[in-house]
């Protein structure tokens, strides 16, 4: 039988592992790191009660946590549920809760120390922020949070009233140097120093749209009751123009300011890599050009770093000449008039499984905010998994959308869009951003866009939907392309690609070694060690 090595998710055979565009060595660690979390977290759960009584205001003896085979592990979070009995001392809780712990190995710590303060911080600030400034969207009740270190903060519905007093004349404090605090007491903790969490509302309304997109999705009454509801959110995040690009996130007083990075998930995808995207944490935009340059910044820093970025020689002259190409174009492909803003909170992360809906497909909850940033309104636009019968890694990803699936996202696009329209001239007398929005997807502006937001796919956004519309060239003279152009990615660019070849043949080397001391019996005593909840790794 053919040796398979274990991912997060299923298990990968050495041809497939060759063929990865991810760097398949690193996502093989997760599965030992992703027990180790497991085994720390589970050896801490007294902490972690002791942690939520705080922020629920309620006795140890009336909360329990979930057990190990019920804890959640997803993209960038493990999430632990929480169970509830009445208290007399806050009996307008609910029967569950949740905390959220960020995975440090999946958001670039290691590498990059901060990356999860960073993540929780933005996160927190989101959250708050649209509660206070879009009350329409339905986000779950954020309890209370803590940043790795000391600082935590509490609700203050949760708060006795010798605290809240104390918040009342902080908050005076701050509004006496123009600075507002939001209604979160600090305080500081004693346990889980080392990682910061958040403590959240259990979503039991509804269930996620993912579990009923495939059966569903043809049903047009559902599906516009999803597009309605979805035009509102979208709308409602962005009706306000924001002063610059970046994301929102808080001080240890708890002050809010949008002075950080614009943190989409790419920033930590790749960081988590070892891969360097030079965008300071501290750094925001007041203009869209210098923005968009240092997301491709980020690409060419993935093609420089990543061990198995390039195939061949072909492949890389294809690849840096698309990249040069895409940086010769950004003049063509944005509008001057709109590069400095408006700039609006987008929800870069809005797939089926975020979004809660009930029977009929009306929203009720939107949950994982951590990727939400404030962005050009060009970068607007709707979600594209519209006319995907896929959820989850069978859903097609954007750069498989060609010929006919090309089409049938084109005429779902165009659905949301009517519903769009109608939503936003209800809301706002106007259709401002749906013209904005139709003529990006006219112009390309759409892929391009979605091109850089797609570290491992510009290449095949680029040649499918960016490419076409300047030139259409055969395949021969597509080569002869990648020939002329490649060069002028860089000055070291036809030694760079011949660098990278013998490196992803020394990546292959070690692929093929860690498949081959898989099939090999393992020494004496090799074997597997159980802690008390369940979890287990490797001794």
């Amino acid at each position: 039988m053919e040796t398979a090595l274990p991912l997060l998710k299923g298990k990968i055979t050495l041809q497939d592992a060759l063929k990865e565009d991810d760097d398949i060595i690193q996502n093989l660690s997760y599965p030992e790191k992703r027990a180790i979390f497991w085994l720390y977290l589970g050896r801490r759960r007294s902490q972690i009660t002791e942690i939520i009584s705080r922020h629920l205001n309620i006795s140890p003896a009336n909360l329990r946590l979930g057990d190990v085979r019920e804890w959640i592990h997803g993209s960038f979070n493990a999430c632990i549920p929480i169970y509830i009995s009445p208290s007399p001392r806050n009996p307008n809780l609910p029967e569950r809760a949740i905390i959220r712990f960020p995975l440090p190995y999946k958001t670039g710590e290691a590498f990059f120390p901060g990356n999860v303060d960073e993540k929780l911080r933005c996160e927190a600030a989101t959250y708050i922020w649209l509660h206070s400034n879009c009350p329409t969207v339905p986000i779950p009740r954020l309890y209370g949070f803590g940043f790795p270190g000391t600082q935590s903060f509490t609700a203050l519905e949760n708060e006795s009233l010798f605290n809240r007093l104390r918040w009342y004349f902080r908050s005076a404090r701050a509004w006496v140097s123009g600075q507002t605090l939001p209604p979160y007491f600090a305080h500081p903790r004693r346990s889980i120093l080392d990682v910061g969490y958040l403590v959240i509302e259990h979503v039991g309304e509804g269930k996620m749209l993912s579990e009923s997109w495939k059966e569903h999705r043809g049903d047009p009454d559902r599906r516009a009751n999803l597009f309605r509801d979805l035009s509102r959110i979208i709308l409602s995040a962005a009706k306000l123009s924001l002063p610059r690009i970046g994301s929102w996130t808080m001080d240890d007083r708890g002050v809010l300011s949008l002075s950080n990075r614009p943190l989409a998930f790419q920033l930590h995808q790749l960081e988590n890599c070892n891969i360097p995207t030079e965008m300071p944490r501290d750094l925001t935009y007041t203009s869209v050009e210098p923005y968009l340059l240092d997301l491709i910044a980020c690409h060419d820093s993935r093609i420089r770093h990543q061990p198995n970025s390039i195939y061949s020689q072909e492949d890389g002259e294809a690849q840096l000449s698309a990249l040069a190409t895409m940086r010769a174009l950004l003049p063509k492909l944005t509008s001057r008039r709109l590069r400095g803003g408006p700039f609006v909170l987008t929800l870069t992360d809005l797939h089926q499984s975020n979004i809660f809906v009930d029977d009929d497909w009306h929203i009720t909850r939107l949950i994982d905010l951590e990727w939400a940033c404030v962005r050009p309104i060009e970068m607007l636009s709707p979600p594209t998994w519209l006319s995907s019968a896929g959820v989850g890694k069978s859903a097609l990803g954007i750069d498989e959308l060609v010929g006919e699936e090309l089409d049938s996202y084109a005429s779902a696009r165009e659905e949301f869009m009517n519903v769009f329209e109608a939503e936003e001239s209800a809301l706002r007398q106007s259709d401002a951003y749906t013209k904005i929005l139709r003529r990006c997807w006219d112009t390309g502006n759409f892929w391009y866009a979605r091109a850089l937001d797609c570290p491992t796919g510009l290449y095949a956004l680029f040649m499918f939907h960016v490419q076409p519309r300047f030139a259409d060239l055969s395949n021969s003279a597509l080569d002869e392309f990648g020939r002329v152009v490649a060069p002028y990615w860089d000055l070291d660019a036809p030694d760079f690609i011949l660098a990278k070849i013998g490196e992803r043949e020394r990546y292959c080397s070690q692929i093929r070694d860690m498949f081959a001391a898989a099939a090999s019996p393992g020494p004496p005593g090799d074997e597997e060690k159980e802690d008390r909840d369940g979890a287990s790794v490797k001794t």
